[in-house]
C-alpha cells in the first residue's frame, strides 16, 4: 500500500547511467557529471545508488564516501568481459540487458527498502541509453503499488540517441530534464518542456594554479620560440570545431605570430582528419606520451625541446586536474570552441583555472563576452584570430577576463547545483501530490578564488622577460548511436503509468 507518511522526507537518490566512475565508464562530459553530482550528493548526507556500466574486473558493489552512503553497482559485467573497449563497446547488447535487469533491482532492492523508512526515492536517469529501463522501472513501480511514492526525472545531456526514444512513454511515467536552456530550446521544438538542472565543478577546481608551474609553462613556450600558447582538450568530433580550431592557428602564423597548440583528443577516427589538415596547412604535429616532465619537472629541457620542434603538441596522456589547471592558466587562449554544446564542461573548468575560454554561443550559459570568456558566434577561424590579436594588444582586458572567469566559476560548483537540484525537487514533489523533499544543505561559497597575483601575471611574459629560466616542460569517446526509426508516439500495446495522471513540465 502507498503512504506518503509527513510533509517533508529525507531523499534516496538512484542515479543510473551507462558512464561513472571507474576509467572503463568514463568516455566524456556525462561520466564527469555523474561522478561530481553524485560526490557532492553523498557529502551533503543524501544515500546515492549508482547503477552504471562499470569495469567488467571490478567488485559488482562498493560502497564511497566519507559517510560510506554512495553506492556503486557495476551493470553489464558480463557483457562488459567480452567488449573491453569501454562502456560504449557492445552498446545495444548493453542497453537490452540494462533495460530488463535493473527495474527489478531498483523496485525491490531501493525503493522498497526506502519507503519502509519513510524515505523519498528520487530516481534520475541519464541520456537515451537509460530511457527504456526508466519507462519499465515505472511500470514495474505500479505494479507493486509504489510508483506514486517516487519521483522520476529523465535528464538529456544532449541529442545524442534522441531518434531511439519513445517520446510518448517517457515524457508520461517521468519528469524530463537537461542540463541548459539551450538543450531546454532544442526539447521545445519536439512539443517537450523540461526543467533545466545544470552541470557544475567540483570545488577543487577553484583552487589557485601552482604558480611555478604555470610560469614554467609560459617560459618553455617563449623559449621554444613560439608566441602565443593555446589548448584544445575535446573529443575528435566535427561538433568540436577541431578544423576552425587549426585554421585559426594557421591564419595566426600567416600574420606573423608563432602560436602553439596544446591538444588532447580521444581515439575516434576523425582525429587523423584533423592531423592531415594541419599538416596541409604546414604545420608541424608531434605527439607525445607523457606530460610528466611538464608538470612535474620545470627544471627539465623536455618542454623547451619538444615545442621547438612542434606547431600541435598531441599529449597520449591522462590529464588530471593539475596538470589541466596549469595548461588553462598559462594558455593565451582555451578553445572551448564547440559548434554545438549541450553546457560546456571544459569552458568552465578553464574559466576556474584563470584561464581565457574561447566558448561557442549555446550551451555555455556561464559566458559572458569579453567579460569573463570570448564567446564565438560564428564557425570562422578568423574570429578566433581577430579576438586574439585584440587580446594580445589589451593585456588589461585579458587580466580582467581571467578575473572574472574565476569569480563566475565559483557560482558553478557541484554543492551549489545539489541545492538548486532539491528546489527543482520540492516543485516536482508538489506536482505530484508527494511530501517535500528534506532541503540539502546550503552550499559553502567559495570567496578565495582570485589568482594568486605577482608583478606580472605569467600569461603576459614576454621572450625578453625570461632570463636564465629553467624550464620545463581524455577522453575516449561514445560511440555514435546507431540509426533506427524515430519512436516519436507511444505505443498503444505499452502502458503508460505515471501515477495519478500526466503531467507536462
Amino acid at each position: 500500500m502507498e503512504r506518503h507518511g509527513s510533509s517533508v522526507r529525507p531523499v534516496v537518490v538512484v542515479h543510473l547511467s551507462f558512464e561513472g566512475p571507474d576509467p572503463y565508464a568514463r568516455a566524456g562530459g556525462l561520466g564527469t557529471r555523474v561522478m561530481g553530482l553524485d560526490d557532492a550528493l553523498a557529502a551533503a548526507g543524501v544515500p546515492v545508488h549508482l547503477l552504471f556500466v562499470g569495469d567488467p574486473d571490478a567488485p559488482a558493489q562498493e560502497s564511497r564516501g566519507p559517510q560510506g552512503n554512495l553506492h556503486l553497482y557495476r551493470w553489464c559485467q558480463w557483457i562488459s568481459a567480452h567488449h573491453r573497449n569501454g562502456v560504449y563497446a557492445g552498446e545495444e547488447v548493453k542497453v537490452a540487458d540494462y533495460s530488463r535487469t535493473v527495474p527489478e533491482f531498483v523496485v525491490e532492492r531501493l525503493v522498497r527498502p526506502a519507503l519502509a523508512e519513510d524515505k523519498l526515492p528520487v530516481i534520475l536517469a541519464e541520456d537515451w541509453q537509460t530511457a527504456e529501463a526508466l519507462c519499465n522501472l515505472s511500470d514495474l513501480l505500479h505494479e507493486r503499488g509504489m510508483r506514486r511514492s517516487s519521483i522520476l526525472v529523465w535528464n538529456a545531456n544532449n541529442t545524442m540517441g534522441f531518434e531511439r526514444i519513445n517520446w510518448g512513454r517517457l515524457g508520461y511515467v517521468a519528469h524530463l530534464a537537461t542540463v541548459s536552456h539551450y538543450m531546454k530550446h532544442q526539447m521545445w521544438q519536439m512539443g517537450f518542456n523540461p526543467v533545466v538542472i545544470g552541470n557544475g565543478i567540483e570545488p577543487a577546481w577553484l583552487d589557485a594554479p601552482d604558480p611555478g608551474g604555470v610560469s614554467a609553462l609560459r617560459e618553455a613556450v617563449l623559449l621554444s620560440g613560439h608566441t602565443d600558447l593555446f589548448v584544445k582538450v575535446a573529443r575528435w568530433d566535427p561538433d568540436k570545431r577541431w578544423e576552425m580550431a587549426i585554421q585559426a592557428m594557421a591564419q595566426l602564423r600567416r600574420e606573423g605570430r608563432r602560436p602553439t597548440l596544446v591538444v588532447r583528443g580521444g581515439l575516434e577516427p576523425y582525429g587523423g582528419q584533423v592531423r592531415n589538415l594541419a599538416e596541409s596547412l604546414g604545420m608541424r604535429w608531434r605527439r607525445v606520451a607523457t606530460f610528466e616532465p611538464l608538470a612535474r619537472h620545470p627544471e627539465a629541457p623536455w618542454a623547451e625541446d619538444v615545442l621547438r620542434e612542434s606547431d600541435v603538441l598531441e599529449i597520449d596522456a591522462v590529464l588530471d586536474r593539475d596538470r589541466l589547471r596549469a595548461l588553462y592558466a598559462a594558455a593565451d587562449g582555451v578553445l572551448a570552441n564547440s559548434g554545438m554544446e549541450p553546457f560546456g564542461l571544459v569552458g568552465l573548468e578553464a574559466m576556474a583555472s584563470g584561464g581565457i575560454a574561447y566558448t561557442g554561443a549555446t550551451g555555455e550559459e556561464y559566458a559572458r563576452p569579453f567579460e569573463n570568456a570570448v564567446v564565438l558566434e560564428t564557425d570562422d577561424p578568423a574570429e578566433i584570430v581577430a579576438y586574439a590579436r585584440m587580446l594580445a594588444g589589451e593585456p588589461r582586458l585579458a587580466a580582467a577576463i581571467r578575473r572574472s572567469a574565476r569569480e563566475t566559476a565559483r557560482r558553478f560548483t557541484w554543492p551549489r547545483t545539489v541545492a538548486h537540484l532539491f528546489h527543482r525537487l520540492a516543485y516536482l514533489s508538489e506536482r505530484e501530490g508527494l511530501p517535500c523533499p528534506s532541503p540539502a544543505p546550503s552550499p559553502t561559497v567559495r570567496s578565495d578564488v582570485r589568482l594568486r597575483r605577482s608583478p606580472r601575471h605569467p600569461a603576459a611574459l614576454r621572450k625578453e622577460d625570461v632570463q636564465n629560466v629553467g624550464v620545463g616542460g581524455h577522453l575516449s569517446a561514445a560511440a555514435s548511436a546507431p540509426p533506427a526509426a524515430v519512436a516519436g508516439a507511444a505505443d498503444p500495446a505499452r502502458r503508460l503509468t505515471r501515477g495519478d495522471r500526466p503531467l507536462s513540465l
